[in-house]
């Protein structure tokens, strides 16, 4: 209640905003507008005026002659003060509703594999530093990255270690397929632990993969779904070394697994990309597989069905000069000519 000889206009301020909603008004948070000079109101009856009578009875039609001598303001001002201090009540909780989506901060979702981490880290930072707009990227294999696009997942790019998975996700229709670039090549090596014995390998038709092995197993991806053991497993049936080799590997989720697998001492070899070796100081290079034993090793590229608009500057980014001079640092080759 506000004091006596003071007036006030009293207005349900907005509450805090939940998260992601719009603000709202409860009964909690009072903002009370008081002006001096100004009638006695009660929250609970705030129709209602004190005429000033020593017996309390409320009085409306004499409320203002009863208060006349107060001040200089006359019965037609003093209605106007009041709308005055509602219309600022009305202001400061506008000023409380959060600002719509589209002030917040741009963001963009990236799905890519594994293999890309390293270097597509340093491109996003680039991009953020030249856009504003944020890079979220969320790195596995390709396999799984199409099958979490597929029930939903929301990404706006996809870019994927082949081109079946790819196609995979297109007949899904969940990406567009308009925006597909095969973007990146890559090759395929076979590496071991840094202080391993084994060294130069001549990997050719006949290389005898399992007694290389001895003992020990050879990493790489999941031979049936992540692209690098599909390669792994094309290249060594080209070779004739596959049936022999088939029960030495440890299949890992991605690529970085199976790396990681070999970095530790806990497979004694391993088939990952080349790019990939190069990342990683715990491993060495002891061999690379012809690029004419598996097909073609391509990362392409795509905007998803439900990509935001932002996306296509991102796109067009991937394939400035600037993310091929970062790409091809860390071993990428780059199949197309640069944008800008």
């Amino acid at each position: 209640m506000a004091a006596a000889g003071t007036s006030g206009t009293t207005i349900d301020a907005p509450a805090a905003p939940q998260q992601g909603g719009a603000a709202a008004f409860t009964s909690s948070s009072i903002l009370t507008i008081v002006r001096a000079g100004d009638i006695l109101i009660d929250r609970k009856s705030s129709r209602k005026y004190r005429n000033g009578a020593s017996d309390g009875r409320l009085d409306p039609t004499n409320a203002c002659p009863a208060r006349s001598n107060r001040g200089s303001q006359s019965c037609m001002e003093r209605p106007m003060n009041r709308l005055a201090g509602l219309f600022l009540a009305f202001a400061i909780s506008l000023a409380a509703i959060p600002a719509p989506a589209a002030a917040q901060e741009k963001a963009l979702t990236v799905f890519a594999a594994a293999s890309m981490k390293n270097a597509l880290d340093e491109i996003d930072a680039a991009y953020t530093a030249k856009s504003g707009v944020k890079i979220t990227v969320s790195y596995a294999a390709s396999s799984a990255l199409a099958k979490q696009i597929e029930q939903g997942a929301p990404a706006d790019v996809f870019i994927s270690a082949d081109t079946d998975w790819m196609d995979y996700a297109i007949g899904k229709k969940t990406i567009s397929e308009p925006t597909r670039v095969n973007l990146l090549g890559n090759s395929i090596v076979l590496i071991a632990p840094r202080d391993s014995k084994i060294d130069h390998v001549n990997i050719g038709t006949g290389f005898d993969l399992a007694k290389l092995a001895g003992d020990g197993r050879v990493a790489t991806g999941d031979v049936k779904s992540v692209p690098v053991g599909k390669y792994a497993k094309a290249a060594l049936e080209k070779l004739g070394s596959w049936q022999a080799a088939e029960t030495k590997f440890a299949m890992a989720e991605s690529v970085r697994a199976a790396l990681t697998l070999v970095a530790r001492g806990e497979a004694t070899l391993g088939i990952v990309y080349s790019t990939d070796a190069k990342v990683e100081p715990g491993v060495k290079i002891v061999g690379t597989f012809p690029a004419d034993s598996h097909p073609a090793i391509i990362y392409p590229v795509a905007a998803t069905a439900t990509a935001r608009p932002e996306t296509a500057d991102y796109l067009a980014f991937l394939r400035s000069t600037a993310a091929k001079n970062i790409l091809e640092k860390y071993g990428f080759k780059f199949l197309v000519s640069p944008t800008t």
